[in-house]
């Protein structure tokens, strides 16, 4: 049994595949069926340590841009690269002649599912983005099964292939799933006697809501501890700014900044904190809310990324998250959109409710569960 993973080269893209193959190792062996040969396929190894961990096999696969150019030039320019990444995908495929192709979608899936397409390989997709990208609306032409996460997005398909979709909610990893309830606030030294904000920028940072944060501080300071990731490329000029901004506060002990924070880490300060700041990429809000915490969303604007803002007020009207758009996000509004959220514990346990009602936990394994079934059913007997 053969089965090969494809999508985007972004974290976004990749993580679902480690959740999802996590719960096929569990189900191989609850099932007492032979290990299968898993394969990813993809333009770079985005993380080689998971890859390893989950004995999944890597393979480049060539990656060819799909996207509109507002000049007709660019477009026809790109038909060429475009057809010679189907070329290579064609006999890569060939070659390997799985029993079920995976996609989690983006550009660098699009030559894989449709060397699947042309050879007849059974195909079951995902998408997490509250408006489907334009790889997953290609391949739900012939998608065995379409998986989204987000209410919204069963509609933005055609109405034709709708019976196919199903609403699972976001694979996550087990190393990240739940929170850890205690040891975060003994562990960073920090005063147990006012609650934690959470400030989560990703592992690149997010410059908008560093300066935010920091613009912030001395409005909040002596009523919260804030713990912040602030990318690792950041880190450094914003712990400096910061120290200069609380250079006199003599609550200044309550910040904290890292660069990057290991599953740990992450799990025990989310155990610990009473709301979460942070961007709108679909994995992230599928985390928080898997942790059923509290938020503020400052999605990228609509001019960088159309899928944040969507995705953001996708899960705002849930009641689970508030969205502050970034331009017009300024310290005072901030500050009152935190201390509106933390002065009402109603409130805060209404937004915890409501996001881990958004989570739909049993995702990975659902569809661990079709991608077995399936190349069962199409391996030769």
């Amino acid at each position: 049994m053969r089965i090969v993973f494809t999508g985007g080269g972004t974290g976004g893209h990749f993580y679902p595949i480690i959740a999802i193959v996590e719960r096929i190792h569990e189900m191989i062996d609850e099932r007492k069926l032979l290990e299968p040969e898993l394969i990813y396929l993809g333009p770079s190894v985005f993380d080689n340590r998971s890859l390893v961990e989950q004995d999944i096999i890597f393979k480049h696969a060539h990656a060819a841009s799909i996207r509109s150019y507002s000049n007709p030039l660019m477009n026809i320019i790109a038909i060429p690269t475009i057809l010679i990444g189907i070329v290579k995908a064609l006999f890569q495929m060939f070659a390997l002649y799985p029993d079920v192709v995976f996609s989690t979608g983006g550009y660098a899936a699009y030559p894989t599912l449709v060397a699947a397409r042309i050879l007849m390989i059974p195909v079951i997709i995902y998408d997490a983005d509250a408006t489907p990208g334009k790889v997953s609306l290609y391949a739900a032409k012939f998608a065995r099964w379409i998986g989204v996460a987000h209410p919204d997005a069963p509609n933005r398909f055609p109405a034709a292939y709708r019976s196919k979709i199903a609403l699972i909610g976001h694979p996550i990893r087990r190393e990240i799933e739940a929170p850890a309830n205690e040891g975060a606030k003994e562990f960073l030294d920090m005063d147990q006697s006012v609650p934690t904000v959470f400030v989560l920028g990703g592992s690149q940072g997010a410059q908008a809501i560093n300066d935010a944060i920091t613009d912030t501080l001395t409005l909040i300071i002596d009523r919260y501890n804030i713990v912040h990731q602030t990318g690792a490329a950041n880190l450094a000029s914003t712990k400096a700014l910061a120290e200069v901004l609380l250079k006199d506060n003599r609550n200044k002990e309550h910040y904290r900044a890292f660069g990057i924070m290991n599953s740990l880490a992450l799990r025990m300060v989310a155990g610990s904190s009473s709301l979460i700041i942070c961007r709108a990429g679909s994995g992230t809000i599928f985390e928080i809310a898997s942790w059923g915490l509290p938020s503020i969303l400052i999605p990228i604007p609509e001019s960088i990324s159309h899928d944040q803002t969507k995705n953001a007020f996708s899960y705002a009207r849930t009641g689970a998250a508030v969205v502050l758009e970034q331009k017009n996000l300024t310290p005072h509004l901030l500050a009152a959109e935190i201390d509106r959220i933390m002065g009402s514990a109603e409130l805060r346990q209404s937004m915890s409710e409501k996001a881990k009602a958004f989570s739909r936990p049993d995702a990975a394994r659902k569809i661990a569960r079709l991608l077995l079934d399936t190349a069962l059913e199409h391996a030769p007997k």
